[in-house]
């Protein structure tokens, strides 16, 4: 988990900025972090009464922290009225940099992280939190790609996909002490994935890393309060994020018992999208493959010292599973 420094905000000049923009007047107060896996600084604070969180890069900018959080203003900007839930954005600024904003607080919980007594006690809860993913998803893939022009190169998306991750696997070999990748099945993953990919998609709005741990659910039921964690959002093909969250559900069972099967959350979304979902598996298989090399990633600069070794086997362990998991639907797509 990234430690968060709160003292790297300058408070007196976010005031004044908040001033500019007609925000309640008075001192900030209550200033503490916002604890995730994100690598910016997120910070909650009261300011004339009112509730706010902070998200802003880190004290080290990296190459692309600004800009990412231009495209997630822009992005939560875009889905305010739109019914999906996300965090309500307050203000932002993108002109200069460092790029920041200011959204509502959510109220709700990270499942992944433990569940309240509520849902911790009634199993029908719990079944019906992986059927709410699955709502929550369908209502962004209704959201119009137009209300995002230029955000995103739709056009030759799904092909573009297994060149770019061969292509992001093939980079790790400029590091030192990692022998290659060691994935059972990766070409004939790769292989298959060109030869069953589908013909077309109509473009939508994508959050890029849809799982359980980037949903925040209501304390008082199964309801997702927010989708949270838009780093990767664009626009391409809205299935691949119904794919990633069926590819990562099983991992997540352990942890909250009882939810809804892939099967049932597949099932919910065709209900309630008008998108062709005959060849969901091919998405669930991609997703696998595209998460399995990332995690590869992590694997590869541990073995050249640039992460810790324990780390490094664990997200190899994962990236193994997710390619095996991807021949089971390779083999038998469905439940």
């Amino acid at each position: 988990m990234t430690h968060i420094d709160v003292s790297a905000v300058d408070f007196e000049a976010l005031g004044a900025w908040m001033d500019t923009h007609g925000l309640p007047e008075g001192a900030i107060t209550g200033a503490e972090p916002v604890l995730g896996g994100t690598q910016n600084i997120m910070v909650r604070f009261e300011r004339g009464g009112v509730p706010y969180v902070l998200r802003r890069p880190p004290a080290h900018v990296r190459a692309k922290s600004n800009e990412v959080l231009r495209r997630e203003a822009r992005l939560l900007a875009a889905l305010e009225g739109t019914g999906v839930p996300a965090p309500r954005l307050v203000a932002a600024q993108t002109e200069s940099e460092p790029v920041f904003y200011l959204m509502e607080p959510v109220d709700g919980f990270n499942a992944s992280t433990g569940l309240p007594p509520r849902h911790a006690g009634d199993p029908a809860i719990r079944h019906r939190m992986g059927l709410e993913a699955a709502i929550a998803l369908a209502a962004l893939g209704r959201v119009p790609a137009e209300r995002l022009p230029g955000f995103g190169r739709p056009e030759g998306f799904l092909e573009r996909q297994v060149p770019r991750w061969m292509g992001e696997l093939e980079s790790y070999g400029k590091l030192d002490g990692y022998p290659g990748p060691e994935i059972p099945h990766l070409h004939e993953t790769a292989a298959w994935l060109e030869l069953n990919r589908p013909a077309g998609f109509t473009p939508g709005i994508m959050h890029g890393d849809y799982h359980l741990a980037n949903l925040m659910f209501a304390h008082d039921g199964p309801r997702v309060a927010a989708i949270v964690d838009w780093e990767m959002c664009t626009i391409g093909d809205p299935l691949l994020d119904l794919g990633w969250l069926v590819a990562t559900w099983p991992s997540m069972e352990a942890q909250v018992p009882g939810l809804a099967s892939a099967k049932e959350m597949v099932a919910c979304y065709a209900e309630l999208s008008e998108r062709d979902l005959s060849a969901i598996d091919w998405y669930v298989v991609l997703a696998c493959f595209k998460l399995g090399i990332v995690l590869e990633g992590s694997h590869a600069r541990a073995c050249a010292g640039k992460a810790p070794k324990d780390i490094g086997d664990l997200l190899h362990a994962t990236t193994l599973d997710l390619f095996a998991r991807a021949q089971e639907w390779m083999r038998k797509p469905g439940d």
